[in-house]
């Protein structure tokens, strides 16, 4: 029996093992990048997730309707709706995403996604796949990008997280040998690391940013792990101008919150793990994981999301119309610069600056302490269509200098 068992762990393995080198093959293709400004109309397809995520992503959907009003109606911008992710009809399906909606979501040129509950050993559900997790791996969206500013901190952190490696695109495919062995995998390539690596390089050098670090446990996960440090090493030669510092997870999460050192950190890129957990503690600087946004960008698609799962409390406690919309609406601003709309972006970012950090006329709690998400999404949107948003931000920026 446990011969029978080796054997069928090295089979599962071996498939893996095939899957990948495929996958590299492709990534070695490679393919050109979109150029939005050749594309009429766009088209925005949002998929409302569940849990909190159907709430959230409608007040998203609000505030791009609200500022994209005249593209709309010139006919440059078209929305589509994409309701087939609730964790209903997955479990029905018994895929992470249903052949139809995944079909649906390839017909959109951008995504905006709410949160999506995913399956945990224990539950009521079926062990399928996280959506964000297979959404990645089908559309090849490889960079997770999460900026979070705290302007009072001085603090301007933008994240650049692998997404389509590392120990998450593999979680589900592990092998438990009888009741007492469990083994994951985690893959880390070399066109992998490097296009990632190279974006957060790119992204260093557009913006006059002469600082980049990897994180990574290189020390002790030496294959995976030191790749990845390998490769940023062999790409910042081509960089001479940028530092590169290679930080550990460990000691980085304590640096992340130390007032005398955090501010050095600029430019942040890691692998998929490490750039879940890093981003998360990162956000709750930035006043909780309910303000932060992120981009998950691959060179035809892109999808934009909050960094938060689906609250399935909240809705049980009667309390999603309490929920914060601002991670939503930030990810909206990050769709809106990627697709050309930079000014509009800006107008969007200062206003949940000028309403997060500096005014604060209203609170968002999570119950009903505070406002709800409608309430707070106006909120925003009034200050969106202040003539003086801009020197209302600017003059709270100097003042803190």
């Amino acid at each position: 029996m446990l011969e029978n068992s080796v054997e069928q762990a090295k089979e599962k393995f071996e498939i893996i093992i095939k899957e990948q080198l495929e996958r590299i093959e492709a990534m070695k293709q490679g393919s050109e990048a979109v150029d939005y400004t050749k594309i009429n109309p766009i088209i925005v397809g949002v998929c409302f997730g569940d849990g909190i995520g159907e709430i959230i992503s409608k007040h998203a959907r609000h505030v791009l309707e609200h500022i994209l009003k005249d593209e709309v109606e010139a006919g440059k911008i078209q929305f589509k709706d994409i309701a087939g992710l609730t964790i209903e009809n997955r479990a029905k399906h018994k895929k992470a995403i249903p052949d139809d909606v995944l079909e649906e979501i390839k017909a959109c040129h951008v995504i905006l996604k709410g949160p999506t509950t995913t399956p945990q050993a224990g539950d009521q559900w079926p062990n399928i796949e996280s959506a964000n997790v297979a959404m990645r791996r089908y559309l090849d969206l490889f960079a997770n990008v999460r900026p979070v500013k705290i302007p009072q901190e001085g603090i301007d952190w933008c994240f650049f997280r692998e997404n389509t490696e590392g120990a998450y695109v593999l979680g589900s495919r592990g092998v438990n040998i009888f009741d007492d062995l469990s083994i994951d995998f985690k893959v880390i390539t070399e066109q992998g690391a490097e296009r990632i690596i190279r974006m957060a390089f790119e992204y260093a050098k557009a913006n006059q940013i002469n600082y980049v670090t990897v994180v990574t446990k290189s020390n002790v996960v030496k294959t995976t792990d030191g790749r990845f440090s390998q490769v940023a090493f062999r790409i910042a030669k081509e960089y001479p101008e940028i530092k590169l510092d290679e930080w550990y997870i460990d000691i980085m999460t304590a640096k992340l919150i130390d007032p005398a050192r955090r501010k050095d950190f600029k430019v942040i890129v890691l692998p998929n793990l490490y750039g879940d957990i890093l981003t998360d503690e990162a956000a709750q600087l930035q006043g909780g994981v309910g303000t932060a946004g992120s981009a998950n960008i691959g060179t035809r698609w892109a999808m934009f999301e909050a960094i938060h799962g689906s609250a399935p409390r909240m809705v049980k406690e009667g309390r999603a119309q309490y929920a914060d919309p601002c991670s939503m609406i930030r990810a909206s601003a990050m769709l809106l610069r990627h697709i050309g709309y930079v000014e509009l972006a800006e107008k969007v970012e200062m206003a949940l600056e000028i309403c997060g950090q500096f005014e604060k006329k209203m609170s968002i709690t999570g119950r009903n302490t505070g406002v709800t998400g409608e309430e707070y999404t106006n909120y925003v949107l009034s200050w969106v269509d202040n003539p003086d948003l801009r020197s209302r931000w600017e003059s709270e920026i100097y003042n803190l200098k």
